[in-house]
């Protein structure tokens, strides 16, 4: 899904502002016997494909995970992994460093300190938080199974260990579907101290159940986008819109989404975002290489400098790279 190394290439643009900084606060790297290896090379062939990325911020994907020793540490190995990648990375400073790790541990866990200690020492100094992820659905289309249960959000050890978070200094970041942002919300007020940060709009749905419903969800979306701002410890990230999920379609096409086409499918979505939280607190993101799926990625940033070509030069600077580096302490 992910190697499509001729279609992506079938289509490639000029790139918009070449010469502004970014930090891309969150992409992935694997090396999975299930699909084609996404190391340092290849995302430094993205990243090095024309925008100036200069940091980014990788996040958990539940791999390299120890295979012994005590459950609450195996993720730590997915965080010494990556730690070890971008320890090599800053051998060619010229080229854009993995400044931060956000790794993965289960936050009910009675050994969550324990957990984070492990983490921050495997990271070498890069360790910024954790996402456990609240996605959760049981439509069989979708393409990633949830990993939580359906009421994570819920729990009393949950909650309080996104606070323990927050005491910390750690951030959270949260993945969930676009029906699950209340669940956020009672999260988001039970931890009023961590700064915490979502994923892909909340990935609003558009396969199985939810085809040809975006007018539908659209609007639902806005009221509770809207509500969720009103929390002024989450933040947003913009992008993640092209995984096969949000259901545009774009991996079917004869050739790859183009900056326009993203523009027009999806600029409403980032500008409402943008409206509710403020730039100041909103972020411009990859998600790579899962929405390589559906675009390349100097593409995306092109659409990306598109949908913020109306806003003022500070409002630019913080979305592209401000945003990042104030939550992530880059």
């Amino acid at each position: 899904m992910f190697a499509r190394e001729d279609w992506l290439a079938s289509h490639k643009e000029e790139i918009v502002e070449p010469d502004r900084e970014i930090v891309d606060p969150h992409h992935h790297l694997w090396d999975w016997r299930s699909m084609s290896a996404y190391l340092l090379d290849q995302l430094w062939t993205d990243t090095g494909s024309g925008h100036n990325v200069v940091q980014t911020v990788f996040i958990e994907c539940h791999w390299s995970y120890h295979q012994e020793g005590p459950d609450h540490l195996r993720s730590v190995g997915e965080t010494a992994r990556v730690a070890g990648i971008a320890k090599a990375a800053a051998e060619q400073p010229e080229k854009s460093q993995i400044a931060g790790i956000i790794a993965h541990t289960d936050l009910r866990s009675p050994l969550l300190d324990d957990a984070l200690d492990a983490h921050s020492s495997a990271g070498q100094g890069r360790f910024r938080g954790i996402r456990h992820a609240l996605a959760y659905d049981d439509d069989q289309a979708l393409s990633i199974k949830p990993r939580q249960p359906k009421d994570l959000y819920a729990s009393p050890e949950f909650q309080a260990g996104v606070r323990r978070l927050g005491e910390r200094g750690l951030t959270y970041d949260t993945w969930n579907y676009h029906h699950q942002i209340g669940q956020l919300i009672e999260v988001a007020r039970a931890a009023p101290e961590t700064t915490i940060v979502l994923d892909h709009f909340s990935t609003p749905l558009g396969i199985g159940r939810f085809k040809r419903k975006r007018a539908e969800i659209f609007e639902q979306w806005k009221k509770d986008m809207a509500e969720l701002a009103k929390c002024a410890n989450v933040h947003a990230k913009l992008g993640g819109l092209s995984m096969p999920d949000n259901g545009w379609g774009y991996m079917d096409q004869d050739k790859p989404a183009t900056s326009d086409q993203i523009v027009a499918d999806q600029a409403d979505w980032y500008h409402y975002t943008i409206d509710q939280f403020g730039p100041e607190r909103c972020m411009f993101e990859s998600n790579f290489p899962v929405d390589r799926a559906s675009v390349s990625y100097h593409v995306f940033w092109n659409a990306a400098k598109k949908i913020a070509s109306g806003y003022s030069e500070d409002e630019k600077s913080a979305m592209f790279a401000g945003t990042a580096r104030s939550v992530y302490s880059l």
